[in-house]
């Protein structure tokens, strides 16, 4: 069975931050679940107007991160500060994150990580113009296209999609390698 990742999301999530990774993440063979606390379509942000839809296959109420294997966060304004005052999304990512199970957050997705107070003491990049936000949480910011921190994966645009699509990989991969030491 396929490891399966959930991209958690809603309205004005950036066009690029999810379609990206949601596409390497598949042709990686990983299946990917989208998220989002309304059900059937949500759309995104595509650099300074609204893209293009993206179907909900469940819905945040249903969600449990008992059944995924990791927890991508795309970046975009809109999408993360609507996301971050939704307890179920801050409880979701608290989830993953006591579980040990990756979580990769991209651009402005790191409020996410701030909300459910996870960043303190870790390595994080994200979008420039919340780099205080993270310092001010206690991360350790850095500038680089991929920040890796035990189970947390941040970048800081879609220029590092490619970097942020190959960092989950290699963290699912690492997990998959662990479950079956264990079996």
């Amino acid at each position: 069975m396929a490891q399966r990742v959930m991209i958690l999301a809603t309205n004005g999530f950036e066009q690029s931050e999810l379609e990206g990774p949601k596409s390497n993440l598949e042709d990686a063979g990983y299946e990917v679940v989208v998220v989002s606390p309304e059900d059937g379509q949500i759309k995104g942000w595509d650099k300074d107007d609204w893209g293009s839809p993206v179907d909900v296959d469940l819905t945040l109420a249903e969600a449990s991160a008992n059944e995924f294997d990791a927890l991508v966060l795309p970046g975009g304004q809109i999408n993360p500060d609507l996301l971050r005052v939704e307890d179920k999304a801050v409880q979701l990512v608290k989830d993953f994150n006591t579980a040990g199970k990756p979580i990769a957050a991209i651009c402005h997705a790191p409020w996410l990580l701030i909300e459910a107070g996870i960043v303190k003491g870790r390595e994080a990049t994200c979008y420039h113009s919340i780099r205080t936000d993270l310092k001010n949480a206690g991360a350790n910011v850095v500038d680089k296209e991929v920040a890796r921190d035990g189970n947390l994966i941040t970048s800081r645009n879609p220029d590092d999609i490619p970097a942020f699509s190959d960092a989950i990989i290699s963290a699912l991969k690492k997990e998959s390698a662990k479950l079956t030491e264990a079996a």
